[in-house]
């Protein structure tokens, strides 16, 4: 394993244990059985499997149809590469989980990650195996990789993930800087900028009539300036009241892990506006 790796482990396990003295890491409010089997299954095949395989993957296909371009951008300067990782692998997470909420085939995918009824470092990882296969924020990073720019993504997975992971965690590491009337004018641009903890918190909260909630938006990972600047930023500096996604149909073990391979009877499969009132309703909260 490389340094990035284990300093990013290192951040998931910090947060972790915040987690395990404040909240009990290990027994989550309205927590299920099937809810620490799916995080552990989906966690370990992503850091195991699916994303060294895409990495893999992705420089047998530079070296098989473009071997003139491997290592071409490897000396560019950290700028240029921070931008090509912003847009081409940040900014492209964006869309694909803004698709996830706007397709209800892409939902089933992503459905998962939402069914939690809490909000934990637990949920980083938690998300249909196949979800993570057709990534193309991986497939991108992989295709950066080959091109010279592995040597940076090592230190910007590192962020990102310091980013991601303090945003799902329950431990609100913004709620007391809020409260720093000095700390105003910093906090508005970094809530502006990053994903915060009350920024993501509002996209997995579960009521609609909860002012904190935002279903449709509050999308980004590392960089929350995609929702500012695509128009689906919600920012309160409050949290919501509960988590998961009301009237939204229960889901068996194997469909949040490995849907459509284990398809479900449910009005999941018909999640587009129009199609009946239950389903038009349930498509309009993912």
């Amino acid at each position: 394993m490389t340094a990035s790796s284990w300093l990013v482990i290192g951040i998931y396990i910090a947060f972790g244990l915040l987690e395990l003295v404040r909240s009990d890491l290990f027994s989550k409010q309205e927590q299920c059985r099937n809810d620490g089997i799916v995080e552990a299954v989906s966690t370990v095949l992503l850091l195991t499997v699916t994303q060294p395989l895409i990495i893999v993957a992705a420089g047998l296909i530079g070296t098989r149809y473009f071997p003139q371009y491997q290592g071409a951008l490897a000396q560019i300067g950290i700028l240029p590469a921070l931008m090509l990782f912003l847009v081409f692998e940040d900014m492209m997470q964006y869309w694909w989980h803004r698709a996830s909420h706007s397709f209800a085939w892409l939902y089933n995918l992503h459905r998962a990650h939402h069914n939690a009824r809490y909000m934990s470092v637990r949920l980083v990882y938690r998300n249909n195996v196949i979800y993570y296969a057709m990534m193309p924020s991986l497939w991108f990073a992989g295709a950066l990789i080959y091109l010279g720019l592995g040597w940076f993504y090592a230190g910007y997975l590192v962020v990102k993930m310091l980013v991601i992971i303090g945003a799902h965690s329950d431990i609100a590491w913004d709620a007391s800087l809020y409260r720093i009337k000095w700390l105003s004018p910093v906090m508005w641009l970094v809530e502006r900028t990053i994903s915060t903890p009350a920024t993501h918190h509002a996209h997995h909260g579960r009521h609609l009539s909860d002012p904190a909630v935002h279903y449709k938006g509050n999308y980004g990972n590392l960089l929350f300036f995609w929702d500012v600047l695509f128009g689906t930023a919600r920012i309160t500096r409050t949290y919501p009241t509960s988590y998961g996604v009301e009237n939204l149909p229960d889901a068996t073990l194997g469909q949040q892990l490995l849907w459509p391979i284990f398809p479900e009877n449910t009005d999941m499969d018909r999640l587009v506006p129009g199609a009946s009132p239950a389903s038009a309703q349930i498509a309009a909260q993912v």
